[in-house]
């Protein structure tokens, strides 16, 4: 059964840190780019990160130089660090999977296949 569980959200206040996982079972993970999304109640899903399986790394303009998405191919899952968080980042986090012959860098949502159920990250001011 392929599977995504993301982990690690919660409450801070702004300017802390969270860090998400995303462990991946039921496929090949190293054979997948993987992608960090978010959704904030009454807007639409939007990209936040997204690597390959050789560490190339992109993110969105909001959260550059605040976050850090990495994953550890040997134990199948995926990282989000999230620094400097601010009232805005408060949204439902999502892990995703686009095999590697997808446009995986231009973190658009139907580029991917595989989605978890979401962890929620609430930054109060």
């Amino acid at each position: 059964q392929v599977q995504l569980m993301e982990s690690g959200g919660g409450s801070v206040q702004s300017g802390g840190s969270l860090r998400l996982s995303c462990a991946a079972s039921g496929y090949t993970y190293s054979s997948y780019c993987m992608g960090w999304f978010r959704q904030a109640p009454g807007k639409e899903r939007e990209g936040v990160a997204a690597t390959d399986n050789a560490g190339s790394a992109i993110y969105a303009d909001s959260v550059k130089g605040r976050f850090t998405i990495s994953r550890d191919n040997a134990e199948n899952t995926l990282y989000l660090q999230m620094n400097s968080l601010k009232p805005e980042d408060t949204a439902m986090y999502y892990c995703a999977a686009a095999p590697r012959y997808r446009q995986w860098w231009l973190l658009r949502i139907y580029e991917y296949d595989i989605w978890g159920q979401g962890t929620q990250v609430t930054v109060s001011s």
